[in-house]
């Protein structure tokens, strides 16, 4: 189960590769856009201020997320969706996913079926997270491999479950699209936990990588994991002049379809 309100702790460093993201699309006057894994759907309701004449659409598979998304006053129409099941319609002129392939085992195939079957001139944008040999998902992995886990969690956390920037543009590439695909490495400074705060990495972690763990363990189990966890993170990622630099890799790639020949 998500929780909005966690997910949203840290917003503005969560939003701003979304930012970067789709500021590469030259998209000027699309007809449908569509967000897949759209979450709360604030960053979902810029696509509608950006493109006012759109018919935007935000999907994602957590029914709290689009409950939450569902009570913004934006023109923009949210829905629970499974996004392996999606598939563009013939004005989808723009698709956006940003933070979600990631939980999608096969999305590259996905993602070959969806380039192939978008209308000419049309864009594909997505982002996702490229940190998982960080020190924070090697403290998370560590954790997981200890007795009193291993069993629970077994199987529900893949160690590479993206591919780097020139896989998936030679994916895109194979189907006739024009790529720019780039990686970036944001260095976010979080303020350092002071009296009973909680590490900054293990409050960030909660709202995603946790997610499969809190899932799959009762209260007290998840609890003694979290506390294991936090004495890693500690280690690995120590406080600075009042802050924690915590390094974050993310993967992007926007594709264009091939313009239909006159």
């Amino acid at each position: 189960m998500w929780d909005p309100t966690v997910y949203r702790r840290f917003g503005s460093e969560r939003s701003r590769p979304f930012f970067d993201l789709v500021g590469q699309i030259g998209a000027e006057k699309p007809r449908a856009v569509v967000d897949l894994g759209c979450g709360p759907g604030e960053l979902t309701a810029t696509l509608a201020e950006c493109w006012p004449h759109a018919r935007v659409t935000g999907l994602d598979s957590s029914a709290e997320m689009i409950e939450r998304a569902a009570g913004l006053d934006a023109p923009v129409t949210f829905a629970v969706a499974d996004i392996r099941e999606w598939q563009p319609g013939p004005d989808t002129d723009v698709v956006v996913s940003n933070a979600a392939l990631q939980w999608v085992p096969g999305h590259q195939q996905l993602i070959d079926g969806w380039v192939a079957a978008l209308p000419p001139g049309a864009w594909f944008a997505m982002q996702v997270p490229g940190n998982f040999d960080a020190p924070s998902h090697r403290a998370l992995y560590a954790v997981a491999d200890t007795p009193p886990f291993r069993n629970a969690i077994d199987g529900l956390l893949r160690d590479e479950p993206v591919g780097d920037p020139a896989a998936y543009a030679a994916r895109m590439t194979a189907a006739g699209a024009t790529v720019d695909a780039w990686e970036t490495t944001y260095l976010h400074l979080l303020p350092a936990a002071t009296g009973a705060d909680e590490h900054p990495v293990l409050r960030w972690m909660d709202g995603t990588a946790l997610r499969p763990v809190r899932a799959a363990l009762d209260a007290e189990a998840f609890a003694a994991f979290r506390a294991d966890l936090a004495e890693r993170l500690a280690i690995a990622y120590p406080a600075v002049n009042g802050m924690v630099a915590f390094p974050f890799r993310r993967i992007f790639v926007v594709a264009r379809t091939a313009l239909s020949v006159a």
